[in-house]
């Protein structure tokens, strides 16, 4: 079984064991990691970096694509390996640690990563562990059920570490499309011109002296933790649906809309997912997580074609989807995540991004990542790379946070993620609010009427007012901007 996957077979007395892979690993080096949201992510060797750091402690700095799997963070953080961690996360335990500031985080958009290790802003780095379905005659890597930034982590690195998965399934062959931009600035035109547009190679070329070792795994990925729709995400995606009918109506849109985008997380999934119940059909997907709304489209008879860097589903839907994958698999496609976040490609298709925000104020600025300014969430992840150059730039979010406490919707957000210049539309289980040429002073009341809780609305009319009577293009009352969650910090609640 192994000889099936291993096709060079000199990489076959490459094999070693996860603690021989690990102890590779020195102490200020700097690691690339496969893994994007759960998926594809490397499962072996940094278990064994957690138990050999239990007598021979060493930090790294750790490079991703975006979040792992199987507590990886979080063993990784208690080992205290971490001195440094980018560009995305989701781990409780390693946010914590982030908030107290003993893990550097730098939060980046997803794009970007890359970019900075090919043009050496950062790196290099010194090991690339990446997961793998197979490895070919040429050494060329296979990925699994992620790309990221695996591809060109293992083209930049000095050296690579494999873990092969022999729980990942062959059928996985062929369904990659790995294109490397050329160097800037002579840089040729990126030629993926449609969601199905195939313009790489289906393995990573590299070249195969740089293989340090090969990991042989059978750890499937984690599944994600998606919760069923409620009331609330049920009431956004019915505003959104509305919303894209109206354009259809007037002509802004046919019924296959136009490429879609949705972030990690219950609300973009369950937003997504509804768009089966519409009237819509032969969509098409460019995103960077291929998650259950994407296979509920495709089940639906709804979707025709999805591009993303990941696949990461529920338990339930894994079974259903990884059962039968033949039946998806020339429907779909999987890209380096700066193919997949390009500005220049989401912009030529017109993609509409669908992101959650954490909160937002009343002239349309989204914070997508810290808690009262300051605290780390998650990340920005790959909105800012579809925010900045969607064709609509849609934000969801609940409109109240601890049952009430909070309100999502504020006078002024207290950190800013995605200007108000890169939001188009903002919808909330109350409403949906259309800020497209539309100044400060008309969004306002907008976002208040449409957006906010009617426990809220008049706190924010009353400040709308006062600040207008101040003047201004964007009037504030920069002594009150920032009430609404010093208040919340010393009583609890936002509200008075």
């Amino acid at each position: 079984m192994i000889e099936t996957r291993i096709r060079r077979k000199s990489l076959l007395e490459k094999i070693t064991t996860p603690q021989a892979a690990a102890a590779l690993i020195k102490d200020g080096m700097i690691i690339g990691m496969s893994g994007f949201t759960r998926a594809g992510d490397a499962k072996a060797v940094p278990v064994a970096m957690v138990e050999r750091a239990r007598t021979d402690p060493f930090q790294i700095t750790l490079i991703t694509g975006a979040s792992l799997g199987h507590d990886i963070d979080r063993m990784l953080t208690e080992a205290k390996i971490l001195a440094r961690r980018m560009p995305f996360q989701v781990d409780t335990t390693l946010r914590a640690a982030i908030n107290r500031g003993e893990v550097m985080f730098i939060d980046q958009h997803l794009s970007e990563t890359v970019e900075h290790l090919r043009s050496h802003q950062l790196g290099p780095i010194d090991y690339a562990i990446i997961e793998a379905t197979a490895i070919t005659e040429d050494g060329g890597i296979v990925p699994s059920t992620s790309i990221g930034n695996s591809a060109s982590f293992a083209i930049l690195a000095k050296r690579v570490i494999i873990e092969l998965n022999l729980s990942q399934s062959l059928e996985l062959e062929g369904l990659h499309d790995i294109y490397i931009p050329t160097r800037r600035p002579s840089r040729e035109p990126i030629p993926v011109v449609a969601c199905d547009s195939r313009v790489g190679f289906p393995y990573v070329s590299i070249d195969p002296d740089k293989i340090a070792a090969i990991v042989i795994t059978e750890k499937k990925d984690s599944f994600s933790n998606v919760e069923a729709p409620d009331d609330d995400t049920e009431a956004i995606a019915g505003h959104l649906i509305r919303f894209l009918e109206n354009e259809v109506a007037k002509g802004r849109l046919d019924l296959s809309l136009q490429p879609l985008q949705a972030g990690i997380g219950t609300i973009a999934n369950s937003v997504l997912s509804a768009l089966a119940k519409g009237p819509f059909h032969h969509l098409t997907m460019y995103s960077e997580v291929l998650q259950d709304s994407t296979f509920d489209l495709f089940d639906a008879g709804k979707l025709s074609f999805a591009s993303g860097s990941s696949i990461t589903l529920s338990a339930e839907c894994a079974e259903r989807v990884f059962g039968s994958f033949h039946t998806y698999k020339d429907r779909l496609l999987l890209r380096p995540q700066e193919i997949s976040n390009h500005p220049e490609v989401i912009r030529r298709l017109g993609v509409i991004g669908i992101n959650t925000a954490l909160e937002v104020d009343i002239y349309g600025n989204i914070n997508s990542t810290h808690v009262s300014g300051t605290h780390m969430m998650n990340g920005t992840g790959g909105s800012g790379d579809f925010a900045r150059n969607a064709y609509l730039s849609i934000f969801v979010t609940k409109s109240l946070a601890k049952a009430g406490k909070i309100s999502s919707v504020v006078p002024m957000v207290s950190h800013v993620d995605h200007t108000e210049h890169d939001v188009d539309i903002i919808v909330t289980e109350n409403g949906l609010a259309d800020l497209r040429e539309l100044a400060p002073r008309e969004r306002a009341p907008l976002i208040i009427a449409q957006c906010a809780h009617p426990s809220y609305r008049d706190l924010l009319s009353d400040y709308v007012a006062r600040a207008t009577a101040r003047g201004g293009h964007t009037p504030h009352l920069l002594e009150e901007a920032l009430s609404w969650h010093i208040r919340k910090e010393a009583t609890g609640t936002m509200l008075p």
